[in-house]
């Protein structure tokens, strides 16, 4: 630990790499680096324990920048403080093509990155999704190997966004003890003073949702201390106010909006550097002030050798399970289970929603997966992902595996987001289609990440009937679908949803949007066994294939593929050859070789069949071919007599079938 007084000339390494790299790059936020520079120092120095020669110790303290556009205070810092693979290089090179010191920190571009954030207030609620994983964990294995607080630093932006309001009272409702908010409260937003736009009283908001909250000046290392000994002690979760100049050290920026997005330039960096009374040149540390930031990290060391001892220790078969949890290891019995309750489902051919197949799911895969840990934002007994098998986490006891997140979608997106980051836990959590709108920020950015996270999506077409347009997802599927890395499978019975979780559970850095029905379905692979492959995992398959060549194929999702079957019927009564391909997941389609996509997809023409708009249907769909879905919002109704209402019928189907036959053939004697 360093004496106090030698703190200061630690932040001013913070400050002075910040300053020279957004100089470097003409580009960046010095604001926040050097306002907070005091605050992250005394944490690194003081509290924070952590391994730089092993950035990803389970056991370590977790650091989640919120204020993302402050990257540059988070860069410097794991630099100084020594963490392996992290390069000045990468610092000098900062907001460049190639770099993996980006604009805002991304998780897994530099050790030491917890989450990607920039999108303001996303930290928060990662950090209390974090607190959740360690709580949990700490009830199930014991204090001994899981021992850890997370600690977030956020700006006024973060509080100003509605995710934090919706993640503070979840984390105070919860008492989650372990995670501490240091907020950066310099009073500046992009367009100047903060009481242009709000003058809230922000510990008595944090106070209102039961944390414990303190106020200190960010620039006294004995005071940032002792406030942060006391969050640590408190029984609650724990916000530090800290007042801070913004670009604490500029003689004439220092305090104004103008350092939060820009460059100094070089007049003012010279001058910032005679201020601080560093006389370093660029991106140089001095040996003293860098060898301080060094030994940081050397309690982390220890404490890591002494975690591994205690892990080494523990009985079979905790250990084991306990190594399991961490590395991802799914249970030996899950893959069988869910081959065994699809031959069950498929004998039983029964009619019943998705969701209700989704239930039947997890009641028969959760006694034997630990690590799946479910939720819904109050919609449990809508997206039916509550069975017998979960009981509820609450304050005082995480020994549950089921999150109560109460109306908070956008909370419970981005928490299942830091639950999957923390490790040795498969989130999912429960919401309507509809509201993924309110998830979206928090879905992209798992699909940025890469992480494992299930988002369950019951009620996903007008099917859901009588609750109307607001209700009615018409435009989600396609919203979803254009999200780079994200996984969005609609299935169409009871089959292709035990196969669709099949698939979901899968750890492969890809999180998945199950798409599923309110509305009961027929059983369509009634004859599938415990062997069969999965054919959701194909993506796109072909259902119904004509004894002759084809004239013509119908493309289709969930709920309408039943309707496809029927059109095809149809045709077929009046001599037609139909194929009817179910699509439950284009992203895995794509990914099928382009030989297997002109297998399923065949040359005759096409007509798509969804109940929402054709968003980008025509990736499978020509020329000539059709579409037969929405074309605006739904309407209250019994939904049997929406789908009559909007055309959405064999019988439609089919004339749109005969249409594109049709257009081909005049296309062809041309």
């Amino acid at each position: 630990m360093t004496p106090i007084d030698d703190l200061r000339p630690m932040a001013d390494a913070i400050r002075m790499l910040s300053v020279d790299a957004v100089q470097a790059a003409s580009s960046g936020h010095p604001g926040m680096p050097m306002g907070m520079a005091d605050v992250a120092t005394v944490l690194f120095d003081r509290f924070l324990s952590f391994d730089p020669s092993c950035p990803d110790w389970p056991d370590r303290d977790r650091l989640v920048l919120s204020a993302g556009h402050g990257s540059m205070l988070l860069y410097a810092a794991l630099w100084l403080s020594g963490y392996d693979g992290v390069e000045l290089d990468h610092l000098r090179s900062f907001r460049q093509l190639g770099s993996p010191a980006a604009g805002h920190p991304e998780h897994g571009h530099l050790p030491g990155i917890e989450t990607t954030t920039g999108p303001l207030g996303q930290g928060i609620a990662n950090g209390v999704g974090m607190a959740i994983a360690e709580r949990r964990l700490r009830e199930t294995f014991g204090a001994e190997v899981c021992d850890h607080r997370t600690f977030v630093l956020a700006g006024d932006g973060c509080l100003m966004e509605g995710i934090s309001q919706e993640a503070i009272s979840l984390a105070g409702h919860l008492g989650l003890d372990r995670v501490i908010v240091l907020f950066d409260d310099n009073h500046i937003s992009i367009d100047g003073p903060t009481e242009l736009a709000v003058s809230d009283d922000q510990l008595a908001r944090f106070a209102a949702s039961n944390w414990h909250t303190l106020a200190v000046d960010g620039h006294d290392p004995l005071a940032i201390e002792a406030a942060i000994e006391a969050a640590i002690a408190a029984d609650r979760p724990s916000i530090v106010a800290c007042r801070t100049t913004i670009g604490f050290g500029s003689p004439n920026r220092a305090g104004t909006s103008g350092v939060h997005g820009a460059a100094l330039g070089e007049d003012e960096v010279a001058a910032t550097r005679r201020q601080l009374g560093w006389t370093a040149p660029p991106f140089e540390i001095p040996a003293p002030i860098l060898d301080r930031w060094r030994r940081c990290g050397d309690s982390g060391r220890a404490a890591r050798d002494e975690w591994e001892a205690r892990v080494a220790a523990l009985p079979e078969p905790t250990g084991g399970e306990f190594s399991d949890r961490l590395a991802g290891v799914e249970p030996t019995g899950v893959r069988g289970t869910l081959r065994e309750l699809r031959r069950a489902v498929a004998e039983d051919a029964s009619t019943q929603a998705t969701r209700k197949s989704s239930e039947q799911v997890l009641a028969a895969i959760t006694p034997e997966h630990p690590a799946l840990l479910g939720g819904s934002a109050d919609l449990s007994g809508s997206n039916l992902t509550m069975t017998p098998a979960h009981r509820p986490v609450r304050a005082g006891d995480f020994t549950g595996n089921y999150l109560h997140y109460g109306v908070r979608e956008h909370a419970m997106a981005a928490a299942m987001n830091g639950i999957a980051l923390h490790g040795g836990h498969l989130p999912y959590g429960g919401t309507f289609l509809v509201f993924a709108d309110y998830s979206r920020p928090s879905l992209r950015l798992a699909a940025i990440m890469g992480l494992d996270v299930i988002h369950v999506m019951t009620h996903d077409s007008i099917g859901l009937g009588e609750d109307g347009t607001t209700h009615q997802p018409v435009e989600q599927l396609a919203s979803l679908r254009v999200i780079p890395g994200l996984r969005v499978i609609r299935p169409a019975d009871a089959v292709e949803t035990v196969e669709a979780w099949e698939v979901a559970l899968t750890r492969d850095s890809t999180p998945t949007v199950l798409c599923l029905s309110r509305q009961g379905l027929p059983m369509l692979r009634g004859d599938t066994g415990v062997d069969d492959p999965n054919r959701v995992a194909e993506g796109a398959y072909v259902l119904r294939e004509p004894t002759g060549e084809r004239e013509v194929t119908l493309l289709a999702s969930g709920s309408e593929v039943s309707i496809a079957i029927a059109a095809a019927a149809l045709l077929d009564a009046e001599g037609f050859a139909v194929a009817v391909v179910s699509m439950p997941c284009w992203e895995l389609f794509a990914r099928q070789s382009a030989p297997q996509q002109a297998a399923v997809l065949g040359d005759a023409p096409r007509v798509g069949v969804e109940a929402a708009v054709i968003g980008t249907w025509h990736r499978w769909l020509a020329p000539g071919d059709r579409f037969v879905g929405m074309e605006g919002f739904g309407e209250s109704g019994p939904g049997p007599e929406l789908y009559d209402h909007f055309g959405i019928t064999p019988a439609a189907v089919a004339a749109e079938a005969r249409a594109a036959m049709e257009h081909r053939r005049h296309q062809v004697t041309r």
